[in-house]
């Protein structure tokens, strides 16, 4: 990724991402969990303090090494084993029916290809487990839209090739995952084009 992407952009995500207003976006994506969970982008550990009880464990997949050393301190404090277990969401290296849930948090923006690590998501989760996220994305107004188009090539280039315009439902619904909830809205006190969230949970078939 070179130094900007290696020693610059996850120090970013951690101090961006990290933001007290995000909390409540967090602990409501990571209502549910249970059981055998992966984490694709889990960054510098900040989902860490939301896991329920009932996760039993967490395999995290996280490609920057600063990120992962940025999460030691919330990792010394988890309640839930929790291990660096990949390096790739479009790649993962576990069995098929390995996880009972999937957790990603403003994550899907960035993976090239986000088709794949959906499809790879959906392997290694049993059938009928669950994919809980909160992202940010494409804008449910098409002026917010246009500009979301017009910026995302700017977006891409500071911010390690986060997207602006994804369509997050229509991703997770095009890799064949069953929406049971989602709520679309914008995020208080932050720019529509960078604020309009999607938060919710899918079913893998």
């Amino acid at each position: 990724m070179g130094f900007y992407g290696d020693r610059i952009v996850p120090r970013i995500i951690d101090v961006a991402c990290g933001m007290r207003a995000n909390n409540p976006q967090r602990e409501r994506a990571c209502a549910g969990l249970h059981g055998r969970v992966v984490e694709i982008g889990f960054g510098s550990g900040l989902n860490v303090p939301f896991y329920p009880a009932a996760v039993g464990s967490v395999s995290a997949v996280e490609p920057a090494d600063l990120g992962w050393r940025l999460a030691s301190r919330r990792l010394a404090s988890a309640t839930v084993p929790i291990e660096r277990a990949g390096l790739d969401g479009q790649a993962l290296p576990f069995a098929d029916d390995s996880f009972d849930c999937a957790l990603s948090t403003w994550t899907m923006c960035t993976i090239p290809d986000i088709a794949a690590a959906l499809a790879e998501l959906r392997r290694v989760l049993t059938p009928g487990g669950t994919l809980h996220f909160v992202e940010h994305g494409l804008a449910p107004d098409a002026p917010v839209q246009r500009w979301q188009n017009r910026l995302n090539p700017v977006q891409k280039t500071v911010a390690g090739g986060c997207n602006l315009n994804r369509d997050i439902r229509g991703l997770v619904e095009a890799a064949g995952y069953e929406i049971r909830d989602i709520d679309v809205f914008y995020a208080k006190d932050t720019p529509k084009i960078l604020g309009a969230l999607s938060l919710g949970v899918a079913v893998s078939a």
